[in-house]
C-alpha cells in the first residue's frame, strides 16, 4: 500500500499564522513597526525565519517593509476600505445563506449561547470579551456554512483590514448600534432566514463597520506613526482594551 507523500513546513510557514493572529488581536497595532528582537525571544527563533514571515504577511498587504526600518503593521486606507468591505460583505453575506441552510439546532444553539455572553460583556463594559466573543459568533457563520475555501477568504480579507474591525475604539453609540445589529442576525438564524440573515450581514460590513473604519482612519490621520513599544510585555499578551470588532 503506498504511503502518502510527507508535507513537510518551513519554520517561517508556521510563524505565519501566530503573528498574523497578534495582529488580529491588536497585539501589534497599525503604524507600528514589529519588535523583531522580542518576537525571536518569544517564539524561541532566529531572525532569519521571523523576518521570512514578515515577508509572508507584507506580500498579503497586512504589513509593509520599510528600507532601513524593518516592518511596520500596515495603516488602512480609504481606497482600501472602498475596496475590502465590499468583499468582506459579500462573504459574509454568502456564510449567512448557508448557515441558515445547514445550522442544526445544536449550532443556532451555540450561537445564541455566544451572543448572549457578549451581550452581558457589552452591559459591563467589558470591551476585550466583548471583541472575542464577537469575533466567534462571526467565525460561527462560517463554520455553520462548512465551506473550506470561503473561510479561507474570510481569513485573508480580515487580516487585511484588521485595523479597522478589531483595533478600533468606538463611541458608546456607534457599539450600541453594533449590538442591535447582532440581535437582528441571532434572531435570523434563530428562523433559518436566509436571505434576511445575509442581507443583515452585508448591511452591518458596509454600513456600521465600514462608518467606524473611516472615522478610524480619519484619526489615525492626525496622529504620528507610533515609535517601536520598548516594553518586552508588548507582544506579550497585551490586553488591548480599545479592540473592538462590530
Amino acid at each position: 500500500m503506498p504511503s502518502s507523500p510527507l508535507v513537510r513546513h518551513s519554520l517561517h510557514e508556521s510563524l505565519v499564522a501566530p503573528l498574523r493572529e497578534m495582529i488580529l488581536k491588536g497585539e501589534l497595532r497599525a503604524g507600528e513597526k514589529v519588535p523583531e528582537e522580542q518576537l525571536c525571544e518569544r517564539f524561541g527563533v532566529s531572525r532569519t525565519p521571523i523576518r521570512e514571515a514578515l515577508k509572508v504577511l507584507a506580500a498579503e498587504g497586512v504589513l509593509q517593509i520599510l528600507p532601513h526600518r524593518g516592518a511596520i503593521v500596515a495603516r488602512i486606507t480609504e481606497e482600501q476600505i472602498e475596496e475590502l468591505f465590499p468583499i468582506m460583505a459579500s462573504l459574509e453575506r454568502l456564510a449567512g445563506l448557508l448557515a441558515c441552510e445547514r445550522a442544526t439546532d445544536a449550532d443556532i444553539a451555540r450561537v445564541r449561547a455566544l451572543h448572549e455572553r457578549m451581550m452581558e460583556h457589552f452591559e459591563k463594559g467589558e470591551e476585550v470579551e466583548y471583541l472575542r466573543h464577537n469575533r466567534l459568533i462571526h467565525e460561527a457563520h462560517f463554520e455553520i456554512a462548512g465551506n473550506v475555501t470561503l473561510s479561507a477568504f474570510y481569513q485573508q480579507t480580515l487580516t487585511r483590514i484588521h485595523a479597522c474591525r478589531f483595533v478600533v475604539r468606538k463611541s458608546r453609540e456607534h457599539w450600541a448600534a453594533a449590538v442591535a445589529e447582532h440581535q437582528q442576525m441571532v434572531e435570523a438564524l434563530e428562523a433559518r432566514d436566509g436571505p434576511r440573515l445575509a442581507a443583515l450581514l452585508e448591511a452591518h460590513v458596509t454600513g456600521t463597520t465600514a462608518g467606524i473604519a473611516r472615522a478610524f482612519i480619519h484619526r489615525l490621520a492626525e496622529q504620528p506613526v507610533p515609535a517601536a513599544p520598548d516594553a518586552r510585555t508588548s507582544v506579550r499578551g497585551r490586553k488591548t482594551p480599545s479592540s473592538l470588532n462590530v
